[in-house]
């Protein structure tokens, strides 16, 4: 192994301390690493993207094949939180029908991951609304491309419980963390002025 490898891996078990630090889990870091869904489809049935309200924007890739997701690809601009988000979101609707695919929540995003930091949860819910939204657009046969700025995931408190009313998306306590904070979660919905 040249110096140049031996740096990589260095830096590798460096990144995945310092995210473990963080508070992802060992399969957040993982994905965060790995990237398993990302890249491009050629010749895609569904392509939308989607700036969330951090900046963060995932562009996602769909391949459908008999009413199947056969295949779901990223190219992202965000955050580990983003990332990881985006690549267990695509493995928890590839192969499922488009119906079963639109039944994805947060909440079980968040479940599968494990672990992100609290300030991380509108990650899940930006790559989460990405993904549903391109399926959405598929389903309602707008294939193609969508763009949709500053696409602010809203709900309405959907939360890894599904039962305890006193806690936001993916957990969080009501009021506290950046969902709550920037109004994407609890029933809040921010309204933006149509950029010109």
């Amino acid at each position: 192994m040249g110096k140049e490898q031996a740096g990589q891996v260095r830096d590798t078990a460096a990144v995945r301390s310092m995210l473990r630090d963080a508070g992802y889990s060992e399969k957040a870091v993982n994905y965060y690493l790995e990237t398993p869904h990302l890249g491009i489809i050629d010749n895609p049935d569904q392509v939308s993207e989607m700036t969330g309200t951090c900046g963060d924007t995932i562009k996602v890739y769909l391949k459908i094949e008999k009413d199947r997701i056969q295949d779901v690809k990223y190219q992202i601009m965000g955050c580990p939180g983003s990332i990881s988000a985006a690549m267990a979101a695509g493995d928890l609707v590839r192969d499922k029908t488009v119906d079963d695919a639109l039944a994805l929540n947060d909440g079980d995003v968040f479940n599968f991951l494990e672990e992100i930091p609290v300030k991380k949860h509108h990650c899940i819910q930006l790559a989460v609304k990405a993904l549903l939204s391109a399926i959405q657009t598929y389903r309602d046969g707008n294939g193609g491309d969508s763009v949709v700025k500053a696409g602010i995931p809203t709900g309405h408190g959907r939360n890894r419980t599904g039962k305890d009313d006193r806690l936001g998306c993916c957990g969080a306590p009501k009021g506290e963390g950046d969902c709550e904070t920037a109004g994407t979660c609890c029933g809040k919905t921010i309204s933006l002025a149509p950029k010109n």
